[in-house]
């Protein structure tokens, strides 16, 4: 598959490409909906990256890589969730706008609940930010609350980067282990709009656990140690006190060259995802409500048809939270 361009030719969340719902009319919508009713939401963070990246960094890697993906798959792009939820360790530091965990997940409920009535029931969120913690439960509160056919999915990117994110002495690219605005988040920026990085102000740190290598994973969770990163308070300094910068690693190293493997290995990922969803449920069609609700037969088949169209809305069921 590959093959795709990068650096990508800038962003599009306000250019008239039609890949963001926000920037189509109600008749293109409409229309969207019958070639591809697929919807990716990309889930960021605003957060310091240090001298070289910009706060929205987490953000603007996953609308890149969105918009990718949509260009060659025809799928709908939302305009990208800018705040997210943040680990202990993150709070207190500067240019940090963390959201409260349960205010991040009813949020994320909200939206769900608002794209599934405009017709979007498949929809797939992103995030290379670590919030794997935190977005998982959005979903699964939103399936238990309205019990409804659909398909919704959270794709974590370090998951599926895998190895191409990991340093040298396991194979990867990198010097060393993925963090934060390191060397390998500042190269997948690079890679992605490098338009918007600084390198010429780019630090460099040198952050560490209290406990030795092999029991808290570092970044992404990408090395499979018995503890994953956010699943422990107490093994690093809050970053506001030993990283102030804003970087957790070697900025200064970081290559475009060095993540191409990983931005392909995601984009190709998401191509296959709705490729093969689409092949077993196509656009108009959803797992049989039968299947996946014990709700009365009549009701969701009004809430299928939605209140335009002899239906009703989803919130007759009630508010998302």
């Amino acid at each position: 598959m590959s093959n795709w361009q990068l650096p990508p030719q800038g962003g599009h969340m306000d250019k008239p490409s039609k890949i963001y719902y926000q920037t189509m009319t109600k008749l293109e919508i409409e229309n969207r909906l019958k070639e591809n009713d697929f919807l990716i939401i990309p889930v960021g963070s605003t957060e310091n990256h240090g001298n070289a990246g910009p706060t929205g960094e987490d953000t603007f890697i996953v609308t890149r890589i969105a918009e990718m993906v949509a260009e060659r798959t025809g799928c709908t792009v939302a305009e990208p969730v800018w705040y997210g939820s943040h680990p202990f360790h993150h709070i207190g530091q500067p240019l940090t706008v963390p959201l409260p965990d349960q205010v991040f997940i009813d949020f994320l409920r909200a939206i769900i609940t608002g794209f599934w009535n405009s017709g979007f029931r498949k929809q797939i969120f992103i995030s290379l930010h670590g919030q794997e913690y935190s977005l998982p439960v959005a979903l699964q509160e939103w399936g238990k609350r309205y019990q409804v056919p659909a398909m919704l999915y959270f794709i974590d990117l370090p998951r599926v980067m895998g190895q191409t994110l990991m340093d040298k002495a396991h194979g990867g690219p990198y010097n060393r282990p993925f963090q934060h605005a390191c060397e390998a988040e500042q190269s997948i920026s690079l890679a992605l709009f490098p338009e918007l990085c600084d390198m010429e102000h780019a630090q460099d740190t040198n952050p560490h656990g209290f406990l030795p290598a092999g029991h808290v994973d570092r970044g992404g969770d990408i090395y499979g140690y018995p503890i994953p990163g956010h699943c422990a308070v107490g093994n690093v300094g809050i970053e506001c006190v030993t990283t102030p910068e804003g970087v957790l690693g070697h900025a200064t190293e970081a290559d475009p060259a060095k993540a191409t493997a990983s931005i392909e290995k995601v984009c190709d990922y998401l191509v296959k995802l709705m490729h093969d969803a689409l092949e077993v449920f196509p656009v108009g069609q959803l797992p049989p409500a039968e299947l996946m609700s014990q709700r009365d037969p009549a009701l969701i088949a009004d809430l299928l048809k939605g209140p335009t169209h002899g239906g009703k809305h989803i919130y007759t069921l009630g508010w998302p939270t």
